[in-house]
């Protein structure tokens, strides 16, 4: 399988970007938007099984993260979802892909792919929204209801380093280990690609901390208000939601995409929380693949 490496100017930034397989196939190319906001590729890597098929399969580091250009001095003013959709177009215009491509966005990623698709932008054929809220709002009360179910003295430790301000102890990390083993990834210990992007949040949480917060649930970021309820009947390209049942993107976060979306259909895997690529890997590679041979053949 060909695999090429590189980088897209962007203003005076660098975005890397990964292609596996042949750009030059006749089936649109498929891209894939990490989450966070903040985090890597890395985590989303097992996408790139959809290559097998004869498709070739984009993956990139959004600026701020991974291999592409850091800006820890940068604030809430510059990491902005104008910001990102601005990338996405770059990328797919140096790619020279602009008149034919998919794109698959996992979590934030999803929530920048309805931003990017509301615009019905050209040369899109179909979505993928993978694990992703359509409110902020939605997103933290449904968190916030997975955390009261958690055990009393974990939501006593959360509580008490949130009141402190002292979120970056270690007492506060494994009470957070506890929720995200229960609604983040099922799978334990997380797989080597999982924790790489974990490590590298840690180690320039720059994107992360400023658009979201300290973690999945305690959201003080720039994003805590962010909506697309009411805006996304305008999507025009047929659209596949992926949750799992254990998802902290509940059926709550998906269903303004269900409800408004008009070409759409949803797939909950039953053995997944926020991860389906990697906790049901398979199956739901299954579905990505047999719903991009239908729509862009």
């Amino acid at each position: 399988m060909e695999i090429i490496e590189g980088f897209a100017p962007y203003g005076e930034y660098q975005t890397w970007y990964r292609v596996t397989g042949d750009l030059s196939s006749p089936m649109p190319p498929l891209i894939v938007a990490h989450g966070g906001p903040g985090c890597t590729h890395d985590y989303v890597d097992s996408f790139k099984d959809i290559a097998a098929t004869g498709r070739a399969v984009i993956h990139y580091d959004q600026v701020g993260n991974g291999q592409s250009t850091h800006l820890p001095e940068k604030g809430g003013d510059f990491w902005t979802v104008p910001f990102f959709k601005a990338e996405l177009h770059n990328l797919i215009d140096h790619l020279g892909i602009r008149q034919a491509y998919c794109l698959l966005g996992q979590s934030w990623g999803g929530m920048l792919g309805a931003e990017f698709a509301v615009d019905r932008p050209e040369g899109l054929k179909a979505l993928i929204i993978a694990n992703s809220p359509a409110s902020m709002h939605t997103w933290i009360s449904e968190a916030n209801r997975l955390r009261r179910e958690l055990p009393e003295d974990v939501q006593e430790t959360l509580l008490e380093h949130e009141q402190a301000k002292t979120t970056d102890s270690a007492d506060y990390a494994a009470a957070t280990d506890v929720f995200n083993q229960r609604h983040v990834c099922r799978v334990v210990p997380m797989p080597p690609e999982v924790q790489r992007t974990f490590d590298a949040i840690a180690a320039d949480p720059t994107v992360y901390h400023t658009m979201n917060g300290p973690n999945e649930f305690h959201v003080i970021g720039t994003m805590k208000d962010w909506s697309i309820v009411g805006r996304l009947s305008t999507i025009s390209v047929p659209t596949l939601l992926i949750s799992g049942r254990f998802d902290e993107a509940t059926e709550a976060c998906v269903q303004p995409y269900a409800d408004e979306i008009p070409d759409v259909r949803w797939t909950i895997f039953e053995q997944s929380s926020h991860m389906p690529h990697v906790e049901e890997r398979e199956d739901c590679m299954a579905v990505v693949g047999a719903f991009l041979a239908e729509t862009a053949p």
